[in-house]
């Protein structure tokens, strides 16, 4: 049972990782920090996402015929290292390695073809665990994230995206002209003069994005970098245990991380080449609540429910914002994503678990770049210990919820299958 209930987190993560929630694709396992030994961890996870959208017939028209976005979600590999040290009988320390966000998109079929966003990134975190009795301990660190994105935008999405904004502050012209009117009729000059300048402003703006829209001479589409950059975010937990019975609930919080990407764009249509913007970029606070407890000999219960903040997650680019009056992409919602398996020991080398993840749909209209809306996915495995080495591997397989985007290409009946391995050195 002990052998179990501290390898139940490690076997349940080598089924594959498939993503859940946003862009996240990897965390650490703080129930690490609380297996027998000094131990080092090396891990691999391979995913393959099926994720396709129906045009509706006036997108299907618009992209010569094509009425299927084609897959537009490349597979995806993970990396995992991690080390824990039990200096003494209290303290523990701990270093995790993997990548925690990512994002692979690529439409090639439709009117959507040539949309392509990357977003990759590699963390780094120091944790250490103190026991402050036999059943309390904390554990605090810090992590480092470096990310780097890459977007391209075809040019007729960024076509109608203009054209959209024009339309809008002219209307935001008109508006400030009527009010400019009713001041002067009032005889209020002063204000009827400013309001004018606003006015005639945003119409020549309005009329200069209109044009360029209307312009099929030139290109529209839009290429992007985020140059890589790394920052600090900070870790928090506390444990409690009851060891005769395998029970262990561990809350852990994550802090909101921001990147501040030094950005190029450009548009050529609209004479855009820049070098020198910057994006900032949050990257969300997470709070979760890990637990485990036997249930019978050789069996235990696991599962996590985590809260994650997606909602500050966004992407919005100076010289895009200014043209399109919009961000690039982004969450309206955050996310919580339930976990629940069983593992069982069939002998003293050999164990096995089966879990399910859970992740409601909240009905929001989703990006294009990030098409789902809740999941659900079944993931099974094992592990085989051979003397001080143990091998664990597993497979996942998810169905990915329905979903409609902003122009209402409908994703649905997708899914994804996920595998891993993982080897763990004990010393």
């Amino acid at each position: 049972m002990k052998r179990l209930m501290t390898s139940a987190a490690a076997l349940a993560m080598a089924a594959g990782a498939v993503q859940a929630g946003g862009i996240e694709r990897a965390n650490n396992d703080y129930g690490f920090l609380f297996t027998q030994n000094d131990q080092l961890q090396l891990g691999f996870s391979h995913v393959m996402p099926e994720l396709l959208g129906k045009y509706t017939p006036e997108l299907t028209a618009a992209g010569g015929g094509e009425n299927s976005t084609g897959n537009m979600a490349k597979d995806y590999t993970n990396y995992t290292f991690a080390y824990k040290n039990d200096l003494n009988e209290k303290l523990t320390l701990g270093l995790f390695v993997n990548n925690p966000y990512g994002a692979a998109s690529e439409y090639t079929q439709g009117v959507y073809a040539g949309l392509v966003a990357d977003w990759d990134s590699d963390q780094v975190s120091i944790v250490g665990k103190y026991r402050i009795t036999d059943r309390v301990s904390v554990f605090a660190g810090a992590r480092y994230v470096e990310s780097q994105a890459d977007i391209t935008i075809p040019d007729l999405l960024v076509r109608s995206s203009v054209g959209r904004n024009a339309q809008g502050l002219g209307a935001q012209a008109q508006a400030l002209g009527a009010e400019a009117a009713a001041a002067g009729a009032a005889g209020d000059l002063a204000t009827a003069q400013a309001l004018g300048a606003q006015a005639a402003a945003l119409g020549a703006q309005a009329q200069g994005l209109g044009a360029a829209a209307q312009d099929f001479g030139t290109s529209m589409e839009f290429n992007a970098q985020g140059r890589r950059v790394g920052d600090w975010g900070a870790i928090l937990g506390v444990a409690y245990e009851i060891p005769d019975i395998a029970l262990r609930v561990a809350l852990s919080w994550h802090s909101e991380i921001e990147h501040n990407f030094g950005t190029s764009e450009s548009i050529a249509g609209l004479g855009i080449d820049a070098d020198n913007g910057e994006t900032k970029v949050k990257m969300p606070q997470v709070v979760a609540l890990d637990f485990q407890s036997g249930i019978a000999p050789g069996t235990l219960v696991f599962g996590q429910i985590k809260w994650t903040e997606w909602s500050k997650w966004e992407v919005s680019t100076p010289e895009y914002e200014n043209v399109t009056g919009g961000a690039i992409t982004g969450f309206d919602s955050d996310g919580t994503t339930w976990k629940l398996g069983v593992g069982r020991a069939f002998n003293e080398d050999l164990s096995g678990f089966a879990q399910v993840t859970y992740e409601a749909q909240n009905g929001d209209v989703v990006s294009r770049l990030a098409p789902r809306d809740g999941i659900v996915s079944l993931g099974i495995g094992g592990q085989y210990k051979m003397d001080n080495l143990t091998w664990r591997g597993g497979l996942e397989y998810a169905w990915i919820g329905d979903a409609e985007d902003a122009s209402g290409v409908k994703f649905e009946s997708n899914t994804a299958l996920g595998a891993g391995i993982s080897l763990t050195v004990d010393f």
